[in-house]
């Protein structure tokens, strides 16, 4: 059955759609004659071909996915499983990815998704940039875990995964410091990546044509409601990491001396100025950035990408605007707010976190906003993403952490920065690595990490290439594969304590992280953990396209 079916399909896809159900169900009932005549047919719960022509489930502005009842899909239970397709996604898109299979209960937060995920909008921060995720979840939670404090930091202004790694760059607002970049080394340690330049702050990160590009200013400090920095060494540079401690100039944004946002639109990376006067800028190549104005002269700081725009939150009068490349719409107020802060698609729909109401909101169309609720009694939402399929998000002024629990409902998760006789404590950006969500906190300068469910994650970009991949479940841990390859795997857990059986329909093509923009063919549900020469061997056979 196809849902939200605005997308034009073919006869031939809808007919792929109307029998997806039945297709289930004759796996089960070939299942023995299946059995002798192949070894790869053996325990095959379901299979969707899409052979002559590859499912292609988004365009911009638009979306289809198919879902199946819960009662005509796997059983998947406790046991082992391997989900196996062949996915093609454009890098160079006004859409963002989103998920390939998902089943997921988000009251009972039981269920599994198979994801292409990235996390935009992340206050500064694009945190994550097209990277694999398998995660399962049957109400689990873990306790959040100190990471230690990068260098001498205030707080890590910005947090990104790239090439496998978690980089962190930092506020260290001393007479002599400058803000940094570590790479995280696991439990307490942090890799001194190098200053890209003399200015207090590292402000914000973006994934690039393969690079990670840092942008860097004199933060404000007083805006935090704590001493000024003694350093009065302007930024507004941009830079791309060439590896160990060498960052090479990309140029300097106009009349700019902190950069705001950075993230990639249509190939092309923007980056905004964090205060007056107002800038909005497209990188050339080199060190040339091109003016791209801004609307009405308003600042724009948080920047992600939706269905097909460039969406921006602003400081001046608590708006979101919109970007097409060439002009921008004013999306009106959001609240009664002065600021809006950050970002996250959840369920295809785009969030705004705000000042200062501390709630947020859910874009409905230019001028509507639903209020999603407040955190708790908190004046301003930071950080979000979607993790593991829960939609959280950080706060100020005690730098908690809440789970959306649906309608306008946020459970507190935790409180992160205990620093005594200051005003405002922040839980400041996020991003994910290696299963895990991370965060950053001022004025502490630690970085936490909280698990929801387990979740294995490749922190690689995936090109515009057609690639095979495949997610395995066993007894004791999940596992990743691209084109035969195995590239991420989870410590050992107790997999086989995960139920995963639910009421929730199995969608492909969509789930909590939003429908999937890309082409997909051979679907394949294992009622089993393949072995490594099975997925090199079903890699080894690309599809009819």
């Amino acid at each position: 059955m196809a849902r939200g079916g605005t997308l034009p399909l073919t006869m031939k896809k809808l007919s792929v759609l109307t029998l997806a159900a039945t297709a289930l169900l004759l796996s089960d009932q070939r299942a023995s004659a299946q059995d002798k005549a192949s070894p790869l047919q053996r325990d095959l719960a379901a299979h969707w071909p899409l052979a002559g022509d590859a499912l292609e489930l988004k365009a911009p502005g638009r979306e289809s996915w198919l879902e199946v009842p819960a009662e005509r899909a796997p059983r998947l239970g406790k046991g082992d499983f391997t989900i196996a397709l062949w996915m093609q996604s454009d890098e160079v898109s006004d859409v963002v990815p989103g998920d390939l299979l998902s089943q997921y209960d988000p009251v009972k937060r039981r269920g599994f998704h198979f994801t292409l995920k990235s996390n935009l909008g992340v206050t500064s921060n694009q945190a994550n940039w097209r990277h694999l995720q398998f995660g399962i979840d049957d109400d689990r939670a873990s306790a959040w875990s100190d990471c230690g404090r990068p260098g001498k930091a205030l707080f890590a202004f910005a947090l990104a995964t790239h090439e496998g790694a978690l980089y962190a760059g930092t506020c260290e607002p001393g007479k002599e410091q400058s803000g940094r970049v570590y790479r995280y080394a696991g439990g307490e340690q942090w890799i001194d990546c190098g200053a890209p330049d003399r200015a207090n702050s590292v402000t914000a990160f973006a994934v690039h044509a393969g690079a990670l590009y840092a942008g860097t200013g004199k933060y404000r400090v007083a805006g935090s409601a704590l001493p000024e920095s003694e350093n009065t060494v302007l930024g507004g540079r941009v830079f791309r990491y060439a590896g160990k401690e060498r960052w090479i100039d990309c140029g300097q944004l106009p009349q700019t001396e902190a950069v705001g946002g950075m993230v990639v639109f249509r190939g092309k990376l923007y980056a905004s100025s964090l205060y007056k006067p107002a800038g909005f800028f497209r990188y050339e190549g080199g060190s040339r950035w091109t003016d791209c104005g801004t609307p009405d002269g308003k600042r724009v700081q948080a920047l992600t990408v939706h269905d097909g725009f460039l969406y921006a939150s602003s400081y001046d009068g608590g708006h979101v605007y919109r970007y097409d490349g060439k002009n921008w719409t004013d999306c009106g107020q959001v609240g009664d707010n002065t600021q809006t802060y950050s970002f996250t698609s959840h369920e295809g729909r785009l969030h705004v976190g705000t000042w200062r109401s501390g709630r947020v909101f859910r874009f409905e169309d230019i001028g509507k906003w639903t209020d999603m609720g407040r955190l708790g009694e908190e004046l301003e939402v930071m950080g979000m993403v979607v993790h593991n399929g829960r939609l959280i998000a950080g706060s100020l002024p005690l730098a908690e952490v809440y789970s959306h629990e649906g309608g306008a409902t946020w459970k507190r998760l935790a409180r992160l920065d205990l620093t005594p006789d200051v005003k405002y404590r922040r839980a400041w950006t996020m991003a994910e690595h290696d299963g895990q969500v991370y965060c950053s906190t001022l004025p502490s300068g630690k970085v936490f990490a909280f698990s929801a469910g387990q979740q294995a994650m490749w922190g690689h970009s995936l090109s515009s290439a057609w690639h095979h991949v495949a997610a395995v479940k066993s007894a004791s841990c999940l596992t990743l594969f691209v084109d035969g390859k195995m590239v991420a795997q989870t410590p050992a857990f107790e997999a086989a304590g995960y139920d995963l059986d639910t009421t929730a329909p199995l969608r492909i093509g969509a789930g909590a992280n939003g429908p999937f923009n890309g082409r997909l063919s051979d679907l394949r549900i294992y009622r089993r953990t393949l072995e490594p020469a099975e997925i090199r061997q079903l890699a080894a056979k690309a599809p009819k396209r």
